[in-house]
């Protein structure tokens, strides 16, 4: 059996390599922020989970190339999505209220320019464009034409005024690839050797963060067993990771081993002083269970965390009413075959938040529809990257959750520059 895990061709796992056997899907939950005009006065976001919106994904390994011997294989990975109406709670034409993330960006980026902040401000003011968005769900993910981003371009020409969660990903891979085929040790088998031509990472600060360990989270070698540590790399996250064994289950009849990411992957420093590297710009570090991606996000103020802060620290969860995390909904998890290292289920679920800033350059306005009245269900709010989990066994529903909330803590009412992490799931 385990000439056939090798990755040649031939042989039943580079076939399931090529063109993943089992449905893939991608779900995105959005979450409805229902005060947006107390929330701007300082109370803390209240909001209602809206969901799923269900996508059925293709991901084929292309350009694949065989190198050294047939010990390794280059390839890339492009992912094509189709909405699944009968799967989702309502069309993509359902209304979103989100916060502003380009406007946002924006103005983070520009915050200690006092005549760019000055035009922004006005540009904003006279467009009636503040923090809060009502967009589709198609609008949010795959793009819409932002009217700030549109009037910046004139100014910084290839500037793109295009924004969308996915905008650019359906159809599109997230770079290339080289694993190890299997054929010197069973061990490499599809670990990952390079990722855009690179062995390590250069957004962290420590060596040991900057590392890239495992496979793709699509394939594990075989044999496995309950006391070994399974490592992945996620470009999503900007990030390896590692989970561990926690239960036998049983999928369709066939045995297997439930792995999950421990709470010690994603732990402040004070935890897992291991984690000191994640914590950027170095020595700022955001609490247990959060992950600032900005560095690898074209410097938006992405952070990452799972749906509902699920392992994060309990502050986190009461200062956004709404929050109700899970294990049983929350948690990621990987179901193997312990003989074969197959993926027979699988379920990747992250939240993805933004950092808001309060600054003083900005008067930051709500916008026209929320300033006339909120309309029942068309408060949501959230903010999505990517979350690829590749699967070989039985199907699996992937569930990533977003949501777009605001933190209150840390610097006083009184400093000049107030910051709050705005979280999202």
């Amino acid at each position: 059996i385990f000439c056939q895990l090798v990755l040649k061709n031939g042989t039943e796992a580079f076939d399931a390599f090529e063109n993943p056997p089992a449905p893939i899907y991608m779900q995105f939950y959005f979450f409805n922020l229902t005060n947006p005009l107390e929330m701007l006065n300082g109370d803390r976001p209240a909001v209602v989970e809206i969901g799923p919106y269900t996508y059925r994904e293709y991901r084929p390994m292309e350009d694949v190339n065989f190198q050294e011997n047939g010990t390794k294989v280059a390839a890339v990975n492009p992912k094509t999505y189709i909405f699944q109406r009968n799967m989702s709670r309502g069309p993509e034409t359902d209304l979103i209220r989100t916060v502003n993330i380009p406007a946002m960006t924006v103005m983070e980026k520009f915050k200690d320019n006092a005549l760019a902040a000055s035009v922004i401000s006005s540009y904003m003011r006279s467009q009636g464009e503040g923090l809060f968005i009502t967009r589709t769900v198609r609008e949010l993910l795959w793009g819409y034409e932002d009217g700030l981003l549109k009037a910046l371009s004139l100014f910084q020409p290839g500037l793109d005024d295009v924004f969308g969660l996915f905008y650019k990903n359906n159809g599109s891979n997230d770079g290339k690839y080289v694993f190890f085929t299997g054929q010197g040790s069973s061990k490499d088998f599809a670990r990952v050797d390079t990722w855009n031509g690179n062995s390590s990472l250069d957004w962290w600060t420590s060596d040991e963060c900057n590392m890239i360990n495992g496979t793709n989270g699509a394939f594990f070698h075989p044999v496995v067993t309950k006391n070994e540590t399974l490592y992945m790399f996620s470009s999503d996250l900007c990030r390896s990771l590692y989970a561990v064994y926690e239960e036998d289950v049983t999928v369709k009849g066939i045995p297997g081993y439930r792995f999950t990411p421990p709470s010690k992957v994603f732990a402040n420093l004070t935890v897992n002083p291991d984690n000191a590297g994640f914590c950027v710009p170095a020595g700022n570090c955001l609490g247990s269970g959060l992950l600032n991606v900005s560095a690898c996000k074209q410097g938006a103020p992405i952070i990452m965390s799972s749906p509902h802060f699920y392992q994060a620290d309990e502050k986190f969860v009461k200062d956004v009413f709404g929050m109700n995390p899970k294990k049983e909904e929350h948690q990621t998890t990987i179901d193997i075959n312990p003989l074969t290292g197959i993926v027979l289920q699988a379920a990747k679920r992250l939240q993805v938040n933004v950092f808001i800033e309060k600054i003083p350059r900005f008067s930051v306005l709500i916008d026209d529809a929320s300033a006339v009245k909120l309309r029942t269900v068309m408060v949501k709010q959230n903010v999505v990257v990517n979350i690829p989990f590749m699967l070989i066994g039985l199907g699996i529903i992937m569930g990533v959750l977003f949501m777009f909330l605001m933190c209150r803590q840390k610097v006083p009412e009184s400093t000049a520059a107030e910051r709050q992490p705005l979280l999202s799931s």
